[in-house]
């Protein structure tokens, strides 16, 4: 859509001055961009279960210890989600994503040459604090370019990109992992093999993305909350440019009005928080003192009840998601071999988990350290993304119609219910029909909750809260990851019956969300 007139309308507010720059070129360039920002933290999150099953023999793991991997990048997510977001509410969006995607990237193409399983947990660790910085703020910064009119409806089209994600990811794997190929030092320990080759190739895109951003300008949504009317200005000019391919001097925006929620630290300073050093003591102490003015912002009467609401369904419906996909490859592992065994034997997820990887001494631990993942694995775990795609449309086609709260209530309830069938499955095939359908509803889900927060608080405070809920979740993920890593073997009913109950739980506090996706932002 394009302005239909060149004429002057003089200082314009954010909404009126967005619309004026048309909806076009430059906004599917950035979708495209943030869809991949997505995709890759899709790729980045999950990538550990196929290195679970492969990298088994090269560090001796037992299933606690791979119950540690995957909380490793769990935990640095906890970390890293609030961290990130005070620096993209404060330094701006695109740097502090910009430093994420570069840090993801470079951090894990260091872990490849890693023999040392300490050492490999600990930049896994750092991989999980540098993407969930990506994550956290993708969303908004799309959002913030987006008017009213389309906002809500390219929010969710990111849930196609990261069904993208989910499907790259075992293509890959399915590609690489197989190749027999390693290299190994004197003493015949591995030094890098197939798998090693895996997590570098999929660090890759990260740093690509990273560059590619460098292009793209800061949200002008939030240089107006600083105070930066100018550069801001100046940005809608080129995006109109870019939309409508006329000259920026025919730009109809004379000038931007004054954020209505006023700027303490340009009022009291008379100048932008991004121009504050942070290698600065007294700078870092003005930062730390508007992140504490915000952070209380985010629990005071105004905003309470969305922070609560929104940090408690991202801990219920995260810790469920990205427990048991990342689990998902490692059950359908053991599905596989027990099949293989025992080929008229009907058993549950419960019971096939009895294949355990600590039993030193036993035939199984060296039977199944010397097996290849299963194509079956690969396959299913495919699937898994495919099942995700009808949901991936319907979300953007249908959001307006039926609003992003009916899609976050359906999309956990029935989930729910599916966790619990998990229980009574007795065959790979069952297992793998629900665990699709598991996958489709929760990864909706996920990117609803996303789309969800832009609109509950306002730009000043958007990043923030969404990382203080990435919080929350993430911290559900590691506990999942622990508990699941250390159950699994012994009783998986109790934290497959939890993750079914949080989810439960989740979908009853989305009732209590307002409708989002109808007014301007702020």
């Amino acid at each position: 859509m394009m302005p239909s007139a060149l004429q002057d309308y003089g200082e314009l507010d954010y909404e009126a001055a967005l619309t004026l720059t048309g909806f076009g070129w430059f906004h599917y360039q950035l979708l495209a961009l943030c869809g991949l920002i997505y995709a890759n933290t899709a790729v980045s999150i999950t990538l550990i279960s196929f290195v679970l099953p492969s990298a088994t023999c090269d560090f001796r793991m037992t299933s606690k210890d791979k119950g540690w991997l995957t909380a490793a990048p769990m935990l640095g997510m906890v970390i890293g989600s609030y961290f990130w977001g005070c620096l993209a509410d404060t330094k701006g969006r695109r740097i502090v994503l910009i430093a994420t995607l570069l840090l993801d990237g470079i951090i894990g193409v260091l872990s490849t040459v890693s023999q040392i399983f300490s050492i490999f947990l600990l930049l896994r660790f750092i991989n999980g604090f540098a993407i969930t910085g990506a994550m956290g703020i993708c969303f908004p910064y799309l959002g913030e370019f987006q008017p009213t009119a389309y906002r809500e409806k390219i929010l969710c089209w990111m849930e196609l990109f990261w069904t993208f994600g989910i499907i790259v990811l075992p293509c890959i794997a399915w590609i690489v992992i197989p190749l027999d190929f390693h290299f190994t030092d004197a003493d015949g320990k591995a030094l890098f093999g197939s798998w090693n080759l895996f997590v570098a190739l999929c660090s890759v895109p990260s740093i690509v993305l990273g560059l590619w951003l460098l292009r793209f300008p800061e949200s002008p949504k939030f240089l107006i909350e600083c105070g930066e009317r100018h550069l801001a200005l100046e940005i809608l000019k080129d995006i109109y440019h870019i939309n409508t391919g006329r000259d920026r001097n025919e730009c109809p925006i004379e000038g931007l009005k004054e954020s209505d929620k006023g700027n303490m630290i340009m009022e009291t300073h008379n100048r932008s928080i991004r121009s504050f050093n942070i290698h600065n003591p007294k700078h870092m102490k003005i930062i730390f003192g508007e992140i504490w003015e915000q952070t209380k912002a985010l629990c005071g009467p105004e905003f309470r009840k969305n922070t609560v609401l929104a940090c408690l369904i991202q801990f219920g419906i995260t810790t469920s998601y990205y427990t048991l996909m990342v689990w998902f490859p490692e059950l359908f592992g053991r599905f596989e071999l027990h099949e293989k065994r025992y080929p008229n034997m009907s058993v549950s997820v419960c019971d096939v988990s009895s294949i355990v990887l600590d039993t030193v001494n036993g035939t199984l631990v060296d039977e199944y350290c010397g097996t290849k993942i299963d194509t079956n694995v690969y396959w299913h775990t495919l699937l898994l993304g495919f099942a995700c795609i009808p949901t991936s449309l319907w979300l953007p086609l249908c959001v307006h119609r039926l609003g992003a709260k009916f899609f976050l209530i359906f999309s956990l309830m029935v989930a729910g219910a599916v966790t619990v069938g998990l229980s009574y499955v007795n065959n790979s095939t069952q297992n793998l029909i629900l665990s699709c359908i598991f996958e489709a509803l929760t990864s909706m889900g996920i990117s609803t909750v996303y789309c969800v927060m832009v609109d509950l608080f306002p730009t000043n405070l958007r990043v923030m809260a969404a990382a203080l809920s990435l919080t929350f979740g993430r911290g559900g993920a590691l506990l999942g990851n622990i508990l699941f890593g250390f159950l699994v073997d012994l009783n998986c009913f109790i934290p497959v019956a939890l993750f079914s109950m949080m989810l439960f739980g989740s979908a009853i506090l989305c009732f209590f969300l307002p409708n989002t996706g109808s007014e301007a932002l702020d």
